[in-house]
């Protein structure tokens, strides 16, 4: 066995077992962490296939960005998680047997003989790198498509904005014209008293 393959069974068996980590595990912040390191192992699977720029955007996007957006939730909300677990023995057979039919269908579509084969090179030149042929053909023969993309993309978070600041009724909004404009005087009053004694007060 050279050392491609056997760095793939490494990589693959961490994989596996760090996502059956993270929904057994009982602790949100350690199935967060143990899914950042399926993650990373993932991109390693797919350094191995030569895949570079699915590997790069794999770890700065999910674990660099949404991963740690997740870390960081899960670490402020004050979650319990023992109603949250009560059903989870009785929809186990349920989840296996579904794993149990996925994995069928991967072994029936790969083919059985394709498991013991090394990844070949997703480049169609071999001279360039993986992630430069993808720049070239993505941005020569599938521009418009990605432009296109880009532009509904665009047109959706403008849209989420704007739902987000629609005024409902019944319902409180902060005007920051009016908050800047607040004086000191408004807000707080200064008050003299006269003191008195702890004596003359508990007589």
């Amino acid at each position: 066995m050279d050392f491609p393959t056997l760095a793939f069974y490494l990589f693959a068996a961490t994989a596996a077992l760090s996502a059956l980590a993270v929904v057994t595990v009982r602790n949100p912040v350690h199935a967060v962490l143990f899914l950042v390191l399926t993650f990373f192992s993932s991109a390693c699977v797919w350094l191995l296939a030569e895949a570079e720029f699915l590997a790069i955007v794999l770890v700065l996007v999910y674990v660099g960005a949404v991963m740690v957006l997740f870390l960081f939730v899960v670490m402020m909300l004050d979650i319990n998680t023992a109603p949250l677990r009560e059903g989870f023995a009785r929809y186990l057979p349920v989840a296996a047997l579904v794993a149990i039919v996925m994995a069928v269908e991967m072994v029936v579509l790969l083919g059985s003989q394709r498991f013991g084969q090394v990844f070949d090179s997703p480049d169609p030149a071999g001279a360039i790198g993986n992630t430069a042929w993808l720049g070239q053909a993505l941005f020569t023969d599938f521009v418009i498509p990605f432009e296109l993309a880009a532009v509904i993309l665009t047109v959706a978070i403008v849209i989420a904005i704007a739902l987000t600041l629609r005024r409902r009724p019944g319902t409180k909004h902060q005007d920051p014209a009016l908050q800047v404009q607040v004086r000191r005087e408004d807000r707080v009053r200064l008050v003299k008293m006269k003191a008195e004694s702890t004596k003359e007060a508990s007589e």
